[in-house]
């Protein structure tokens, strides 16, 4: 898929490449999520979740559905024992989720699965180019 926009072609080579490495990107994501039997939203909930312990209520903003999905997806996963619900200690009406070891575990084990896919991406960058680039990316991001 190539992008275009009214812009000045360097704009465009920059979004066409944006989009091409996005796809990619998902794309294996999407490979390491099946190998263990996951979706794409799954896997993003483990990575949240591996850093952090929210509230539901926050954690349907940084996956950006609404509470109801979410608590569908925390049911799946607190089914295979990946993830478990706690009364909030500053909210006894909140919920927060956190992994579970099963759930650390696996967190883990994709990270490593997910390196190992993308590292034939950024392999041929100098360390330099790949700080480089992670600066980049996160000023994308920010």
């Amino acid at each position: 898929m190539t992008v275009r926009s009214g812009h000045d072609p360097e704009s465009s080579q920059v979004m066409d490449s944006l989009v091409r490495v996005s796809f990619t990107v998902i794309a294996l994501l999407s490979q390491a999520a099946a190998a263990h039997d996951l979706s794409l939203t799954q896997l993003r909930v483990l990575a949240i979740l591996r850093d952090r312990e929210p509230k539901m209520a926050e954690l349907a903003q940084y996956l950006g559905l609404d509470r109801s999905s979410v608590s569908g997806l925390i049911d799946r996963a607190a089914g295979r024992e990946l993830v478990r619900r706690d009364t909030s200690s500053d909210d006894g009406r909140a919920v927060r989720v956190s992994l579970t070891p099963d759930g650390r575990r696996l967190a883990r084990l994709l990270t490593d699965e997910i390196g190992g896919l993308i590292r034939p991406m950024t392999g041929n960058l100098s360390p330099a180019d790949q700080r480089r680039l992670s600066v980049l990316l996160n000023r994308l991001i920010d």
